[in-house]
């Protein structure tokens, strides 16, 4: 079953809704395909979203402003994605305790930005949607960029940050110095010899993550190029078989999440 895109009306943000094809309410997974904070990788939004509804889930797709959009323009989106879908559960059929976040390189840095930057929801607020909160319950993070310091990917943190942003700007997105124990529980892969964002990225984020307490799972796999995506006939750059597995793997980590 294919399921038909849904353009969500919302002036401020740019989303799209593929239902799930099993009866709810269900969990749902809002993906942030990556492309250095310049565009979006095709390969990781809608197929990603249909394999996500092929696990049981309801699926969001979030092109969230890029470049020349600086920060925090996309994690002003991504907050008011988890917020948005929260608001209208009923509506989509969907748990709105169950909100996942995946994203894909730069769109793994936006994931890890909103899993350590998040609100629990503003009271004061004008707005009803910045009343609820945008903190999501689950974040998967594939090769994802973490740091804007350390292993960075100097494309994403120039689009992101403009020339010469400040070092506690660069401290402040630099997500594995931002892990609390109250960040999300996470799944993270990455390949061992990824030539694009190095695998330190996974592994000081997991770090930090067993440092606070926090629930996660990390596959490194030995090999494979950067921005594979799901590692199948949808990658414009190859597939891999044993890169492949990663989504299984998630699916098994998410159901032990309740997902």
């Amino acid at each position: 079953m294919t399921n038909t895109v849904t353009r969500i009306e919302d002036p401020q943000i740019d989303l799209v809704y593929l239902p799930a094809t099993v009866d709810g309410p269900t969990g749902c997974m809002i993906v942030c395909p990556g492309g250095a904070y310049q565009g979006h990788a095709p390969h990781e939004a809608e197929p990603v979203a249909r394999w996500a509804n092929s696990i049981g889930l309801a699926a969001f797709v979030l092109r969230y402003r890029v470049a020349p959009h600086r920060h925090p323009a996309p994690l002003q989106d991504i907050g008011r994605a988890v917020r948005l879908v929260r608001s209208r559960a009923d509506e989509f059929d969907i748990r709105s305790d169950k909100v996942a976040v995946l994203g894909f390189s730069a769109g793994g840095h936006l994931v890890t930005t909103l899993a350590t930057h998040f609100d629990l929801g503003r009271p004061e607020a004008s707005d009803p949607l910045e009343r609820i909160s945008n903190r999501p319950d689950a974040v998967v993070a594939c090769y994802p960029v973490v740091s804007t310091l350390n292993f960075n990917h100097a494309g994403s943190a120039s689009n992101l940050l403009g020339e010469n942003p400040s070092q506690e700007l660069l401290e402040s997105l630099s997500n594995e110095l931002q892990v609390t124990p109250e960040t999300p529980p996470a799944f993270l892969w990455h390949t061992a010899d990824d030539a694009g964002v190095p695998v330190e990225n996974s592994l000081m984020f997991a770090s930090a993550l067993s440092r606070n307490k926090v629930p996660f799972e990390l596959h490194v796999f030995p090999t494979g190029a950067h921005g594979l995506g799901l590692a199948d006939e949808t990658c414009p750059r190859g597939q891999s078989a044993q890169v492949a597995q990663w989504s299984r793997l998630c699916e098994v980590w998410l159901r032990s999440q309740g997902f």
